[in-house]
């Protein structure tokens, strides 16, 4: 594919799935919806797809023992992702020439590095992946914290030829301030690792506008130092305030900010367009209002 070629993404699907009124509450957060109400699921979807996303994102981000413990974890896990892959591939294929991006989530909390365990990586990503793999096209493990687990994830998927993104969140740290993974990682580092281990695309998702821009620059550097100007570039920010060191993703409805409205959020995608990013959407609060001004004025 042209790594030129803007493809946008679609929004959030929690908070969308909320403001239209799905059960949604701590912990199971977005999986609640797909237990009880999986037609909202298929709206979110469809209104996404209809926004102008060429890419739809499986609602499996919530479908670990941390959101849904771990007994209906091993009792209902891998139906529950079948049926989250099923809805997101009967809205691509009634839409045409939209995909389908799986979503291997943070198995261990969103932005909790320190809660990694290498040992269980195989245990909980494989029914994911098993139950997703019929109806995805391309696979997406996001919001992830520290470099370790994106490649561990890799080594469990089919040998299906379907490409692999990975997007890390942010240290909602000052602009100013070297780029970090929310490990204490180093960008540079991270990108470096996974362009080694043969990604397709990478991504920064799940953290403030402001601090993705400088991430995108150092990734492009070095991708360029590695010569791997096949490996796309993307973004996809929350509507958060800075959220602190200590914070977990999702452990309660945070406040959107005010001044991230779809022209406001478009200036930022702006900037990471001009930054080398070919894919870009959105991430917890930004919905199919600000992906219909991506699709109208990016592409």
């Amino acid at each position: 594919m042209d790594t030129k070629d803007l493809w946008v993404l679609d929004g959030g699907m929690g908070r969308e799935l909320a403001r239209r009124g799905a059960p949604f509450r701590q912990p199971e957060w977005s999986a609640l919806a797909l237990m009880e109400a999986p037609e909202t699921v298929r709206e979110v979807h469809q209104a996404y797809a209809a926004s102008g996303a060429r890419v739809i994102t499986t609602n499996s981000y919530a479908l670990v023992p941390f959101h849904i413990g771990a007994e209906r974890f091993a009792a209902e896990g891998e139906r529950l992702a079948a049926l989250a892959g099923q809805l997101a591939r009967e809205v691509a294929d009634e839409q045409g020439a939209v995909q389908v991006a799986g979503s291997l989530p943070p198995l261990f909390g969103s932005y909790r590095a320190d809660l990694y365990q290498a040992e269980r990586v195989s245990e909980l990503a494989t029914p994911l992946v098993r139950a997703l793999s019929p109806h995805v096209d391309l696979w997406l493990a996001e919001t992830m914290s520290l470099i370790a687990e994106p490649l561990a994830l890799k080594a469990l998927l089919p040998g299906d030829g379907k490409p692999f993104w990975v997007s890390f969140t942010l240290e909602d740290e000052a602009p100013g301030s070297e780029p970090t993974l929310r490990s204490g990682e180093r960008v540079e580092d991270a990108v470096t690792a996974l362009a080694s281990a043969g990604v397709d695309a990478i991504l920064f998702n799940c953290c403030q506008p402001e601090v993705i821009e400088g991430a995108l620059k150092v990734a492009g550097a070095a991708l360029q130092a590695q010569g791997r100007t096949d490996v796309r570039l993307g973004a996809y920010a929350n509507a958060f305030p800075p959220q602190p060191k200590e914070a977990t993703a999702n452990d309660g409805l945070d406040e959107i900010r005010g001044d991230l409205g779809p022209l406001d959020y478009l200036g930022w995608a702006e900037r990471w367009r001009g930054a080398g990013a070919s894919l870009i959407g959105g991430c917890c609060g930004i919905g199919p209002e600000h992906i219909e001004a991506l699709a109208s004025r990016l592409r």
